[in-house]
């Protein structure tokens, strides 16, 4: 099975010129979804991760089913306003301004050995941000985690210049 084929490509979304790499079909794929998250568990079993940090949205649904095969506790990463309790913000560049994330102050304790999981990474300035919360916290960051890799945008090298390994599954060169 080629993970690719599950993934739906949407022309001019959300704006002209852009390839929207849709990975609703994989999820709605029962055997494309198991092998994407056994592929990103697989290098991590045995490693003793305590935690998984996931990027809201997608990042919940592979994030979870990745906390689940490794035994590990879920973060969740979230929007600006959208935690109860007490948070740590980090804000990162958009292509037109910037955004906020965070995550609750006591989401990690300092030693944890955390894994980042989002479906897509583009430009990486989300997951740059998120590093560098979970980092702030004390977590070692073992590694990054991502289905679609989008190299021609820098972000998966964004995120290895920070000393974090990245692990993504598919390629496309036509961001």
């Amino acid at each position: 099975m080629n993970l690719a084929d599950s993934i739906r490509a949407i022309p001019d979304y959300p704006r002209p010129g852009i390839v929207f790499r849709d990975i609703t079909t994989l999820l709605g794929d029962a055997r494309a979804f198991r092998r994407a998250v056994d592929e990103l568990v697989q290098p991590f079993a045995g490693l003793k991760i305590a935690k998984i940090a996931g990027i809201e949205a997608r990042g919940f649904i592979l994030g979870g089913a990745v906390a689940h095969q490794l035994s590990a506790g879920f973060i969740p990463v979230r929007k600006k306003g959208k935690l109860p309790l007490e948070t740590l913000r980090a804000t990162f560049a958009l292509e037109y301004g910037t955004d906020e994330i965070e995550i609750h102050r006591d989401a990690v304790l300092p030693g944890e050995r955390v894994l980042l999981v989002d479906d897509l990474i583009a430009t990486g300035g989300t997951a740059e941000a998120a590093v560098n919360l979970l980092s702030g916290l004390g977590a070692e960051v073992v590694a990054a985690c991502f289905i679609v890799d989008l190299p021609d945008l820098g972000g998966a090298d964004k995120i290895r210049r920070l000393g974090v390994p990245v692990r993504t599954l598919v390629s496309f060169r036509d961001a």
